[in-house]
């Protein structure tokens, strides 16, 4: 009776477990993926060049993994690095908690309660995880999903269970929500927008490192931070804000995870943060 096995197939089967070398075609090993490129677009002149190698150059020897958004409506301009990377999203999701229950509030004709007012605050200005826990689960995920359709952040997915830190997140999608923040719109309105950028401009020093790093004097900063240490991919550390001020309205995303600590992952944004400030006051 023979076996299915070519006697090709048994010849170098034979030859393998006796240590013969046989000649074979070896199979292509496929070359190292070329790292994303930092890709920039600007209506003046030169600047995207200069950010795109500044950015560059800033994360050129850091480790991680780094997702970077830039938006200025003053020149147009436009700066991503992986746009569409998952992250998780530790505290920077609270952007989104309290977008959401204004815009559902707002949906309803009301404002919030003097409690709602007190866990927002708690949350935003000090990252309070209580705070954040309990507005979480008063939404619901119906009404979360419901608020990221309508600002049109699809790629977001919110955490399971209640666990809002592990909610996955992109840069496109936070580009997006920090766009809805700082200019008129259908989904969040004024007071609304005006609330978020409010609270966001009192976060306690403590947390105010990240994208607001190298901020030129004379502009106004709004920004929330998120950190989050896991066995896999260690430290993830996230920085969102907008600036405004000395004829600039920009909106920055950084997300990393892989950092050692998070300290290196601090350094990591603010390099980033402080060549993108230095280029756009110098346009």
């Amino acid at each position: 009776m023979t076996s299915g096995i070519s006697r090709r197939a048994r010849v170098l089967a034979a030859a393998v477990g006796t240590g013969v070398l046989v000649p074979l075609v070896a199979a292509a090993t496929p070359a190292s993926a070329a790292p994303p490129a930092v890709t920039c677009t600007s209506a003046r002149a030169g600047l995207a060049a200069k950010l795109q190698k500044d950015i560059t150059a800033a994360l050129a020897t850091r480790q991680g993994t780094v997702a970077v958004g830039l938006y200025d409506r003053g020149t147009d301009t436009t700066c991503t690095l992986r746009a569409t990377s998952a992250y998780d999203s530790a505290s920077v999701v609270k952007v989104t908690v309290l977008a959401t229950l204004l815009w559902d509030a707002k949906k309803s004709g009301r404002y919030l309660t003097d409690r709602e007012n007190t866990l927002a605050r708690a949350m935003i200005t000090k990252s309070d995880n209580a705070a954040t826990s309990t507005l979480w689960k008063q939404l619901g995920m119906t009404k979360i999903k419901g608020f990221l359709a309508a600002a049109g952040m699809t790629q977001t997915k919110p955490g399971a269970d209640g666990y809002w830190g592990l909610t996955q997140i992109t840069v496109t999608d936070e580009q997006k929500l920090l766009k809805l923040l700082t200019a008129k719109n259908a989904v969040l309105s004024d007071n609304s927008r005006s609330y978020i950028l409010k609270l966001m401009g009192q976060v306690v020093s403590s947390q105010r490192w990240g994208t607001p790093y190298g901020v030129p004097s004379g502009v106004t900063v709004a920004v929330k931070n998120g950190w989050l240490q896991r066995s896999s991919n260690g430290w993830r550390v996230h920085s969102v804000g907008a600036f405004k001020g000395g004829g600039h309205d920009y909106v920055m995303t950084v997300l990393s995870h892989g950092n050692s600590t998070m300290n290196y992952g601090i350094a990591t944004i603010q390099a980033v943060a402080k060549v993108i400030h230095k280029d756009l006051v110098a346009s």
